[in-house]
């Protein structure tokens, strides 16, 4: 890091290293010996523009390689793989002299409409948090820096520039909060991205709760805070709140305003020299262009990583791997022209792309089998549907397998906007049903950034590839799964449900007035799935193998009073190497809110001779029990029973086993406002409380105690009453200082 006396700095040269020179870079100050921070698109392949003031261009960007997107990596379930995207992202920032690589997204699935889900991982915080942990430890390792996007409460693409995402406190924590937490506690990112959307109200740029008091004082973030792109409304508020850098350049405009603030003392300085700090500190990630793209070297990488991602839905009769198959139909405009990844700001200019059918043929060339292609349809619906149709179900019908390439186009789903409906389109799905009827056996393949609808076909056929969006290489890499050159792996990070109404999100999205209201809470996704036992086509976790595995001998223990140790023994039962993702997820109903009906807390992937056996471990901390108190403004594990489960997946449960944890010991406070529910509550007033009600009653009358028999629970009646108010309603039923003493006594607990 540069040597810098912020102090011999005029107010106007700090100010102006807190906005954006142009589009991609920061004012550097060479008096001063501060050089430029370039800061370029991610999160799967860089979108370097050599016209520093075009951000329109999302064509024309110097080639690199096209990774698996977040939709991908996220069906991986392997940290490995997002390390080895990160650390390749970095060398590639490093050899075009980018300081500063925009990405990863860990923002939640909270809808399978949201335009932009190609970039992120998964429905569940703790998948996102470790796989996006992963990638930015791996791409700094290297050098440039990572920028942890969008923080926070990102969703949807519907009004992004101004929708107030209106979430309550303990939603925030336990579902879109985690996953950056985890990244910045764990990782360390160089930068981290406020969002474009509000926040209960309050833009995230300007949010000081988010910025200030979570991200810096709580999980200790020490690194710069930037702006999205033109995220900015109120420059010196935004920086009252902790935004350090506003991108991209605004003609100085946002610095004069700094001055101004500063001069007229609306504005402490103080705040502006640790802005500048931090800035100073982020150019400590400048270095010089290194030149030499490894082109073979990252495409090679892409095929073998993206084959990771790929996730087997469906199997009948073991129609996949394609052995012994002599006559092959491939169909589908997807087939030649792949889609590998999504519309908007990460859209990268690849090095190459394969496609599909190339590699097919060459698999097909290999084993004397014989392929046969047709169109199907077109991307953009612009051909003669019925024409095509017909053409491929002349194809199909001569051939002992078809495999159906389908899926959605570049203007289905893109950042900007969002999705209206799961469906693929009709003339894809009747495609799908003419050529399953046509051929004998029948196998689908899915490329999209978003859940597509299974419905309307999936019975028809016999096997299901689902490749999200897998990257330049990932025509290849379907091939090599579709042949058993790679046994597919990949678990769903998201549930494909039978409806979209039936996602917990639907009656209150995108919102409406400005305001999108979280409703569902923490009942996102499979924890919502499974807690109203609602059925799904796939749940959350799922995907099959060309192998087979069983787990047992699963044990768990206590470690201490809010912590255990688990662990489980898996075993490749069948005759080809895989690997498998173990899942670990715990059940309880402990604690005054309602849970869901299990949630993922560990997982991890193991790669598995036929035969061969391991025993995975996993331990786990006091999160793992936890839920977030509103009321104390912290995490508490509640003393209960809490059942650790290993999991298929996020509905079937394969082996359970119950711990007792004494949890936290300290109480929550009564106060005279406390409700009489709380009071009975508590383990030492509720009882307290009961005694003196049955003292009082010996006292009573003859006609009293026969009122007071016609109403036994009368306390439980009055439970959400503050106590303050029953004993204006009882007199002195409950003295003053037996209160005062159950209150002294709530306090020490």
């Amino acid at each position: 890091m540069p040597s810098i006396d912020i102090g011999s700095l005029s107010l106007e040269q700090k100010a102006s290293l807190l906005s954006g020179a142009d589009m991609w870079s920061t004012h550097p100050l060479p008096e001063a010996g501060l050089p430029e921070v370039m800061l370029y698109d991610g999160p799967h392949g860089l979108r370097y523009l050599q016209d520093r003031g075009d951000t329109a261009d999302i064509y024309g960007s110097t080639p690199s390689t096209c990774f698996p997107p977040a939709v991908a990596v996220g069906a991986s379930w392997d940290p490995a793989v997002a390390a080895q995207i990160g650390a390749a992202l970095g060398r590639e920032a490093r050899a075009l002299g980018v300081h500063v690589v925009l990405g990863p997204g860990v923002n939640i699935k909270r809808s399978p409409l949201c335009g932009r889900n190609f970039e992120y991982y998964s429905e569940d915080p703790l998948l996102s948090g470790v796989l996006g942990a992963a990638h930015v430890r791996a791409l700094q390792e290297e050098g440039p820096g990572a920028s942890v996007k969008h923080f926070a409460a990102n969703n949807q693409e519907t009004e992004r520039t101004r929708i107030s995402a209106d979430v309550d406190e303990r939603t925030l924590r336990e579902i879109y909060l985690p996953a950056f937490e985890r990244v910045v506690t764990e990782a360390r990112p160089a930068t981290v991205m406020a969002a474009y959307n509000k926040v209960n109200g309050v833009y995230a740029t300007q949010n000081r709760w988010l910025l200030t008091e979570v991200l810096r004082r709580e999980w200790g973030f020490a690194g710069t805070v930037i702006s999205d792109w033109g995220a900015v409304h109120d420059r010196v508020a935004a920086l009252a709140a902790g935004l350090d850098l506003e991108m991209p350049g605004d003609g100085g405009a946002g610095a004069a305003r700094i001055v101004a603030a500063v001069r007229a003392g609306e504005l402490d300085e103080a705040l502006v020299d640790a802005a500048v700090a931090r800035i100073v500190e982020l150019t400590g990630r400048v270095a010089p262009a290194t030149g030499g793209l490894d082109v073979d070297g990252g495409h090679a990488l892409a095929r073998k990583l993206a084959a990771e991602c790929v996730v087997l839905l469906k199997n009948d009769a073991e129609v996949l791997p394609l052995d012994g198959v002599t006559r092959l139909a491939v169909i589908g405009a997807f087939a030649t022209a792949p889609r590998f990844q999504g519309g908007g700001s990460s859209r990268v200019n690849p090095t190459r792309v394969d496609a599909a059918l190339d590699a097919i043929e060459k698999h097909a060339a290999d084993r004397g089998q014989s392929v046969a292609y047709a169109q199907g349809f077109t991307a953009d619906g612009s051909d003669d549907a019925r024409a095509l149709r017909a053409q491929a179900v002349e194809v199909a019908s001569a051939a002992e397998v078809a495999v159906v390439f389908a899926g959605l186009s570049d203007h289905q789903e893109s950042e900007g906007y969002d999705r209206e409906s799961l469906d693929l389109p009709a003339e894809q799905v009747a495609l799908i049903r003419a050529v399953a009827q046509a051929s004998p056996r029948t196998v689908v393949v899915l490329s999209h950034g978003g859940v597509v609808s299974l419905e309307g076909w999936h019975d028809d056929v016999d096997a299901v590839l689902d490749g999200g969006l897998l990257g330049q290489a990932g025509g290849a890499a379907l091939a090599d799964v579709l042949f058993g050159v790679v046994n597919p792996s990949g678990r769903l990070a998201e549930t494909i449900p039978l409806r979209l109404q039936d996602n917990p999100s639907y009656l209150n999205f995108p919102g409406e007035a400005g305001h999108v209201r979280y409703g569902e809470g923490v009942m996102v996704g499979y924890r919502y799935y499974t807690s109203a036992e609602r059925a799904v086509r796939y749940p959350f976790g799922h995907g099959l193998s060309y192998t087979t595995f069983a787990t047992g001998d699963l044990t768990v223990t206590a470690t201490g009073d809010d912590t255990a140790r688990a662990s489980v023994t898996v075993t490749n039962t069948g005759s080809r190497a895989g690997k498998h993702v173990v899942q670990l997820y715990v059940a309880t109903s402990a604690g005054k809110v309602r849970r869901p009906a299990r949630e993922l807390r560990a997982f991890t992937k193991v790669a598995l001779e036929p035969g061969e056996s391991r025993t995975v471990a996993f331990d786990l901390d006091r999160r793992a029990f936890a839920y977030y108190d509103i009321t104390r403004s912290r995490w508490v594990v509640a003393p209960g029973e809490y059942r650790i489960q290993i999991g298929a997946d996020a509905h079937r449960v394969l082996h359970e086993s119950a711990i007792n944890l004494i949890g936290d010991k300290g109480l929550t406070p009564l106060t005279l406002e406390s409700t009489v529910g709380d009071w009975l509550d508590h383990p030492i007033a509720g009882p307290a409380l009961l005694k003196k009600m049955k003292e009082h009653m010996q006292g009573m009358t003859e006609q009293e105690a026969e009122l007071a028999a016609q109403h036994p629970d009368g306390l439980r009646m009055a439970a959400a009453l503050p106590m303050s108010k029953l004993i204006a309603f009882t007199g002195d039923t409950f003295p003053a200082d037996f209160l005062d003493e159950l209150i002294r006594v709530s306090r020490a607990a």
